[in-house]
């Protein structure tokens, strides 16, 4: 597998901090590539969201440089999975004790992928989202929020969510948890696209759109994938979204 990627971050229409974080690291071992990349989307007052997606976000990019090449020896993404879900316990636990101390409430979603070998393991806390790319758009990881839980159980439309005034209240989120379960997808990894996007990216567009703009045909090389996702967050300020805007598009060949 070969990847071409790219990242981006928009601080939107209204606040003052963009509090999401992303990261992208790209590295060769026995003839072959390994990518990882999450997006965090940080909440809470003042620099405090920013500040909870930025220390998961530097926890991760030591974990790649210091840790990561010992699991090459013998990749398992199980066991790999079972570490960052461990991780991001002790990161709820550490930011929950800081946030008492300091009183004030912070956390931060949290979306990561890593492809090894033929596979990609993702973990996941939140509503940030990981798509993949085809001939269609599918929708990876499951929004971890009420109003999913809601249309889950037959409760809610998808329509009435999009409104529902509940639609950003999280089920758990690193930070702010009395315990954090991530969700753990493992899987072969697939030609295409992945495309990993906090709520703020998707929130007042379509699926049909970001396929529109982001499917592989449409994004031939690295200028193509910067400038349509550009024109997508340049699309969702135009139509008011509040929030930070934040994606990474990741191409696999």
């Amino acid at each position: 597998m070969t990847f071409t990627f790219i990242a981006d971050t928009d601080i939107g229409n209204v606040k003052k901090t963009n509090q999401d974080s992303l990261l992208v690291k790209h590295a060769a071992y026995n003839n072959k590539e390994v990518l990882m990349a999450i997006v965090c989307d940080g909440m809470g007052g003042l620099s405090s969201g920013e500040l909870a997606s930025a220390t998961v976000i530097r926890a991760f990019d030591k974990w790649f440089d210091q840790i990561l090449p010992f699991e090459l020896e013998n990749p398992d993404l199980s066991v790999i999975s079972g570490k960052w879900a461990a991780t991001l316990k002790e990161l709820n636990a550490d930011l929950l004790k800081y946030s008492r101390i300091q009183g004030r409430s912070m956390g931060t979603t949290f979306s990561g992928i890593i492809f090894i070998d033929d596979s990609y393991l993702i973990v996941h806390v939140g509503d940030s989202r990981v798509y993949h790319l085809s001939s269609g758009i599918t929708q990876i990881t499951k929004d971890q929020t009420f109003v999913a839980r809601e249309i889950e159980k037959g409760k809610m439309t998808k329509e009435q969510a999009k409104t529902d005034k509940r639609r950003n209240m999280l089920l758990q989120c690193v930070g702010a948890s009395a315990q954090v379960i991530p969700e753990v997808i493992i899987d072969k990894t697939e030609p295409g696209a992945y495309l990993l996007c906090s709520d703020g990216f998707r929130h007042v567009i379509s699926e049909e759109e970001i396929f529109e703009s982001l499917n592989p045909v449409n994004c031939i090389n690295k200028q193509a994938m910067h400038s349509n996702t550009r024109y997508l967050i340049d699309l969702v300020k135009q139509r008011n979204e509040r929030d930070n805007i934040s994606a990474i598009l990741i191409k696999v060949s």
